[in-house]
């Protein structure tokens, strides 16, 4: 049984290495070692079959491409079956190889490193007869270069040819002898022109002047043929060379725009193309005159002939630009409609490219483009004319030439462009995207040494100011190029930029917003002077001093707030209504720059509407309040003293539990509001981002809610974004707040139900938001106790519905329950005598009676103020009397009393419940108006809605919790209430 086991152990065991052999090849990895043909070295080539080195044949050397081989010097080839090749010697009685390379021939001449015949210069070399018979000696035959053949060798030296037409001008021969110069290939006269030329080109950006193979080989020959034969195409390459030098002009005369404009100025006498004095006939239009300062008469002299619109049967917000392209040697090859990828350096697709030609979309678009992309793609440069394409009538089309403002162009070596003074600009036409051709310095097919790109281009619209009909001035297009030193082509990158914007002359709105900033920042003063004035009676102090001004400033920045935020408010929704509802384009949209007054504008708003806040949260949490308890013992108890004879019982106590009731209900309405914060912020979302909303505030003329993901979406506008979000939230308050008229009215209103707990728990409530000023709230009773059971209390209520009781007004016959109160300084000198014991406590230590029970004291200053204060409202100190009274109109509108509390305090009737001023429900608009600045500055800072409204609800929580915390502690402090009882 053993000897089975093994036998079945070895049988598994042979099966798992078989498994294993036969899944060697699967599992295997193949690699190749990596080699490239200039690894190949002299003796070998690069095979392209296996994509590895292999040696050459004998005789043999590698080829220039180093993908094949071909014979050494001397050799000629034997056998080429287009794999390979046998190689033989040449005899000595014939050194020389044809210049197939197949044959050897003796040679008339000279025998070349090469190991082929060479012969003189003048002369052409015939290794065959005319019907191909191989000659047993090459033969060197000189052209005739004297009339009548007037021939030359050509290019490639194989043969005769008739000679360039210079040659023949000016010396009837095919040599160009002296006094003639020889230039390009070309023969030339002495001319006006300087013989010696400036052939770099200066990459300002760098500091690096690079001698260019292109200038050297070519400037002063196109000069020449432009001024000496009107060559047409010569006067093209030499205007291309100025502009590969970036139209940059100085008193050197014999660089490339020197010399465009020597030849512009001796050939004035030809006239104008087109009837255009800046295009000299023969010659490209480079410059619009020869100096700066023409730049206004050209872009705001007359306006274009048609205008534009954003709606309606004369809709017409289409831009057609032309370009008429031309090579750097001058040639023309076609008209190019703007707009497929031409000017747009950057890949996208063709309807997110047309949207730059949409009249009213600030286009813009970026990208980083690989420079070993650009060279491979833009082996020689191309040069742009721009037109703008004008449709007068059917059939009646006319080009307007776009002005092109270079900021690399320097006149005299400073960059006239860069000024903001159009007066210094020097405008120009022709444009080069890609410049990969002047900065090569040793021969035309060598890399550049430095590379230049139009790395930003710009158009720009101008409107008319005061039109109607979509009237504008002429387009301009700004370029800067950006110079690259090539080190290490594949890592190196280059960002460049395309825009199209749209501006409009927006001094008179600066000026107009200026006004109603200085007009209401002055209403604005004499306000917060009255409310200043208010404050100073309400706390009894005649005196102006530090803390007056200071109270001044900071009533003034709540005011001054108020004032910045109804202008930001009104201008963004007098951009948002005007711009996208506009037919005919009478205005433009402030561009990002002209943004910033309004931005800090909308920070001045609300950096000082939260000083404002945060003074009135400061107040509410510092105000003085007390619960005057009415209650008074009803009957005897029927417990008996132990010990005592005769058991005499003792007063009933009155219950806290109602004043502990009363103030758990102050402490929760203190951050109610009259809004919902949760369901604001809820509601702006959805219609901003659900909706869609926020395609308003994009910078275009759409007025669409919903975009396709495939068309191009513009920037935001801020003063838009601004404008579409505070009014929204405005709205969405606005709206809140009716209905919360509403449902105050027929469902639930908190702060007239806290009257009424207060007038069935028989308590009163002092609020003391100044020293001397403040609010009453009447709880007394009508039925004189409120400790009772349930049966008495229903009954007391059906009573009282049914009038058979008195009114629970201050006054008899009178339901008016809620006062303004100003008191005396003495009623408030014996406020704060009473409350003196518990403030000392929380004074120094020095002055704290270390005997005294803390508990003790705070139950005597509460009975003793109860007392008081009660018997204040009771009349029962004739010295600290009071006379109730209703308010003037013009003290509620002013919020100011006249009259001056000297021997009697004034009770002022109240029907709005104007104690809410002291909770956050009185103070709705200061709320409201914060959380729009606040959810707006977020939003202007990151250009996003959900983000704003996160923070804002963070704030609103915060805010929250912080006013709940500390006026609870404020209201244990001032009521003399145990905070244990404050749920």
């Amino acid at each position: 049984m053993a000897t089975g086991t093994l036998h079945s152990q070895l049988v598994f065991g042979c099966f798992l290495v078989l498994l294993l052999k036969s899944n060697l090849h699967t599992c295997e990895q193949f690699s190749i070692a990596f080699s490239k043909p200039s690894d190949c070295g002299v003796g070998g080539y690069f095979d392209i079959s296996s994509l590895s080195c292999a040696k050459c044949g004998a005789d043999q050397i590698s080829g220039k491409s180093g993908l094949n081989c071909e014979c050494q010097t001397g050799f000629k080839v034997l056998i080429n079956n287009g794999a390979s090749i046998i190689c033989q010697k040449c005899p000595v009685s014939k050194p020389g190889v044809t210049q197939d390379g197949y044959e050897c021939i003796r040679c008339s001449g000279s025998v070349g490193e090469d190991g082929k015949c060479e012969c003189p210069t003048g002369s052409i070399l015939v290794e065959r007869n005319v019907n191909g018979t191989l000659l047993e000696e090459a033969v060197c035959e000189a052209c005739n270069g004297t009339v009548p053949a007037l021939s030359a060798p050509d290019a490639k030296g194989s043969r005769c040819v008739r000679c360039q037409d210079s040659f023949i001008s000016m010396s009837q021969s095919c040599m160009c002898g002296s006094p003639n110069i020889l230039a390009g290939g070309m023969c030339f006269a002495s001319s006006s022109l300087p013989t010696s030329v400036v052939p770099t080109i200066s990459f300002a950006q760098l500091g690096l002047a690079v001698p260019s193979a292109w200038f050297s080989g070519f400037l002063y020959s196109s000069a020449a043929a432009c001024l000496s034969f009107t060559n047409l195409t010569a006067c093209q390459t030499l205007g291309n060379m100025c502009v590969l030098n970036m139209h940059s002009m100085s008193t050197i005369i014999n660089d490339a725009c020197g010399l465009y404009n020597t030849i512009y100025r001796a050939t004035a006498a030809q006239g104008n193309n087109q009837n255009i004095p800046y295009w000299r006939i023969n010659m490209p239009w480079l410059y619009y005159g020869d100096q700066p300062g023409l730049a206004s008469r050209v872009l705001q002299s007359e306006p274009l002939p048609v205008g534009f619109s954003f709606k309606g049967t004369n809709k017409n917000t289409n831009i057609e630009l032309l370009a008429a392209v031309y090579t750097a040697q001058g040639e023309f090859i076609r008209w190019e409609s703007v707009g497929r990828g031409n000017l747009q350096l950057c890949p996208d697709t063709l309807i997110r490219e047309q949207a730059a030609y949409i009249f009213g979309t600030a286009y813009k678009q970026n990208c980083v483009l690989s420079v070993s992309d650009l060279l491979a793609g833009q082996s020689e440069p191309l040069f742009y004319d721009i037109f703008l394409v004008q449709q007068k009538a059917q059939g009646d089309r006319r080009l307007l030439a776009v002005p092109i403002l270079n900021l690399n162009l320097q006149f005299n070596g400073q960059f006239v462009n860069q000024a903001t003074n159009m007066n210094s600009w020097y405008l120009t036409r022709r444009l080069v995207l890609i410049d990969t051709l002047s900065g090569r310095e040793k021969s035309l097919s060598s890399t550049p040494r430095v590379i230049r790109i139009a790395s930003n281009l710009k158009i720009r619209f101008q409107l008319v100011p005061n039109t109607q009909k979509g009237a504008v001035y002429p387009p301009l297009m700004t370029v800067s190029y950006s110079d690259i030193l090539i080190t290490d082509p594949a890592k190196q990158t280059v960002t460049v930029s395309f825009s199209v914007e749209y501006e409009m002359d927006q001094n008179e709105a600066r000026v107009k917003t200026d006004i109603a900033l200085g007009v209401l920042g002055g209403v604005a003063v004499v306000y917060s002077l009255l409310k200043t004035a208010s404050w100073k009676r309400r706390i009894a102090s005649p005196l102006i001093d530090f803390p007056t001004i200071l109270k001044f400033l900071l009533i003034y920045a709540g005011d001054l707030a108020n004032v910045f935020f109804i202008i930001t408010v009104g201008t963004g929704l007098y951009w948002l209504i005007f711009y996208k509802a506009q037919q005919f384009v009478s205005v433009l949209l402030p561009l990002p720059s002209q943004e910033e007054r309004f931005v800090t504008y909308v920070g001045c708003a609300f950096a000082l509407k939260a000083v404002h806040f945060l003074h009135k949260l400061l107040a509410q949490l510092s105000v003085d309040i007390f619960f005057i308890d009415w209650e008074r013992p009803r009957s005897k108890t029927s417990k008996f003293v132990e010990g005592s004879g005769e058991g005499k019982p003792p007063a009933a106590p009155v219950s806290i539990w109602r004043t502990y009731f009363v103030a758990n209900e102050w402490n929760e309405i203190q951050t109610i509001r009259k809004i919902s914060p949760t369901f604001q912020i809820m509601a702006i979302l959805f219609f901003l981002e659900v909706v869609g909303f926020s395609s308003l505030a994009l910078r275009d003329n759409s007025s669409e809610l919903r975009r396709s993901d495939e068309v191009y979406t513009p920037a935001y506008s801020r003063i838009l974004r601004y404008g579409l979000a505070s009014v929204m939230w405005l709205c969405i308050g606005f709206i809140q707040l009716i209905f919360s008229v509403f449902h105050e009215r027929f469902v639930e209103d908190k702060i007239r139900q806290f009257v009424d707990l207060c007038s069935i728990s028989n308590i009163s409530v002092l609020l003391l938001s100044h020293r001397c000023f403040g609010y009453y709230i009447h709880g007394r009773s009508v039925h004189g106790h409120a400790d009772t059971n349930m049966e008495e209390m229903n009954s007391n209520l059906k009573r009282e519905a049914e009038n058979l009781c008195g009114q629970r007004g201050l006054l008899p016959n009178s339901d008016v329950q809620t006062f303004q109160i100003s008191i005396t300084s003495r009623l408030r000198a014996q406020y704060d005598r009473i409350l003196e014991p518990l403030t000392r406590r929380n004074g120094p230590s020095r002055l704290v009676d270390a005997s005294a029970n803390p508990f003790e004291q705070s139950t005597k200053a509460y009975h003793t103020m109860n007392r008081f204060l009660g018997s204040v409202i009771d009349h029962a100190h004739r010295e600290m009397d009071y006379i109730v009274k209703d308010k003037l109109l013009f003290e509620k509108l002013i919020g100011m009393e006249f009259i001056e509390p000297m021997d009697k305090s004034i009770f002022y009737n109240d029907d709005s419940y104007a104690f809410a001023d002291v909770l956050f429900y009185g103070n709705e608009s200061t709320l409201l108006i914060f959380d729009t600045l606040f959810f707006c500055v977020v939003d202007l800072g990151s250009q996003n809605f959900v983000l704003a409204a996160v923070l804002t609800y963070l704030q609103q929580l915060i805010f929250r919790l912080i006013r709940n915390g500390l006026g609870r502690r404020n209201l244990v402090i001032k009521t003399l209430v145990d905070k244990r009882f404050l749920i």
